[in-house]
């Protein structure tokens, strides 16, 4: 990208924008669309489950494979062509639920639409590096998370007002938006370096990129256990299950805020920054995993939530640096992925152990990684950027 100012591209940038705030839809509106399709079909909402369960594990065993075998065509290319793929699998899930098919088929079609989710937001995240100045990516990449938040508030609720009239509909109207994403993304012919950042050239898996994972893994299973673990925490303290919504919504809103923090501020944070973030999101679950009263627990998570669009931020421009530039769309999918495998680990602990315990594990590993991050050697000196 040359020296063209940001508002030349805001058309570019704005069709960026709103296919990175739809490309989530099926992710966020699934777990619901899902739950009510199986209640429909088959009695339970444990269909619903195991649809977002093969989902997620399809992403990422889908991610690496399908970032490498698109990075020799267009970004642009590669992005539609994924999702034009999943948006077919949405449709035959749709299909199948309308004919009364066998619930297996709906749990193959729900991997088969999650098997590009990694890949897709690899190719879409290497795009933005086209239409923005590095100067301006942190605003842009805040803009994002904060879209994102949005996407994951209203989904949920779209979804749950469509599928009271019909389970079908909500399904149709989450494939529709999922597929949106190909249709306004805009085009570029190539994926573009980002001028005035540094690239190292070596492996991709570096000691480096291997921190920025596992803090995204922690930071995405604390996320996790929060969003998942919502309705045993309401019980926990004795309230009835729809106040849930007592812990989700302080971290949806506290994280918009941190979003539009970054988007404001449009700089990079700084190493003891990012340490501080950790450490405030390593706090915020342990006043969850404390199991004191409902108002610390809450406090935890607009601590979660409030750093979660600044921590995000950050792994992406540091990551940014770490990868030659024909490889990004490898690495911004390996870091989705990582985050994906974040949610696996903390559902796999809420389903296999209790709640305290589960957040006492999500605690040390988010403590864990906070250590490793202030202990770590400085090996790439980033410079803040205005």
């Amino acid at each position: 990208m040359t020296g063209t100012s940001l508002l030349t591209n805001s058309w570019p940038l704005l069709r960026w924008f709103v296919s990175s705030a739809t490309l989530t839809v099926p992710q966020a509106a699934g777990p619901v669309a899902f739950s009510f399709i199986a209640l429909s079909l088959t009695g339970s909402t444990s269909g619903g489950a195991a649809m977002i369960l093969a989902m997620t594990l399809a992403q990422i065993a889908g991610a690496v494979p399908l970032a490498r075998l698109g990075r020799n065509l267009p970004a642009a290319t590669t992005f539609r062509l994924l999702i034009s793929f999943r948006a077919m699998a949405l449709a035959s899930i749709t299909v199948c639920a309308a004919y009364g098919a066998s619930f297996e088929w709906l749990v193959l079609f729900a991997a088969a639409a999650g098997l590009v989710n990694g890949a897709a937001y690899g190719f879409l995240r290497t795009l933005l590096n086209h239409f923005v100045l590095a100067s301006r990516l942190p605003r842009a990449l805040g803009i994002a998370s904060t879209l994102n938040e949005v996407t994951f508030v209203l989904a949920p609720v779209a979804a749950s007002g469509l599928a009271t009239v019909s389970p079908l509909l909500a399904l149709l109207a989450m494939t529709t938006l999922g597929a949106l994403p190909a249709i306004v993304v805009p085009w570029t012919a190539a994926v573009a370096r980002v001028e005035g950042l540094p690239t190292l050239h070596g492996k991709l898996l570096s000691p480096e990129v291997l921190l920025w994972f596992a803090c995204a893994a922690a930071s995405g299973a604390t996320v996790a256990s929060i969003e998942i673990g919502a309705v045993a925490l309401a019980l926990n303290f004795g309230y009835e299950p729809a106040l849930a919504i007592t812990f989700t919504v302080p971290l949806c809103l506290a994280s918009v805020a941190g979003g539009i923090w970054i988007s404001v501020r449009n700089r990079m944070a700084s190493r003891t920054a990012v340490v501080v973030q950790l450490a405030a999101m390593a706090l915020g679950s342990a006043l969850a995993a404390v199991n004191h009263s409902m108002v610390m627990t809450v406090v935890g998570t607009v601590l979660i939530g409030v750093v979660l669009a600044p921590l995000g931020t950050y792994f992406s421009l540091a990551l940014d640096t770490l990868a030659p530039p024909e490889r990004r769309p490898e690495l911004f999918a390996l870091l989705r992925t990582s985050q994906a495998g974040g949610v696996v680990f903390a559902s796999a602990l809420l389903t296999f152990v209790s709640l305290s315990s589960a957040l006492v594990w999500v605690t040390a590993l988010m403590t864990a990684v906070t250590l490793a991050v202030a202990l770590a050697p400085t090996r790439l000196n980033i410079q803040n950027r205005a």
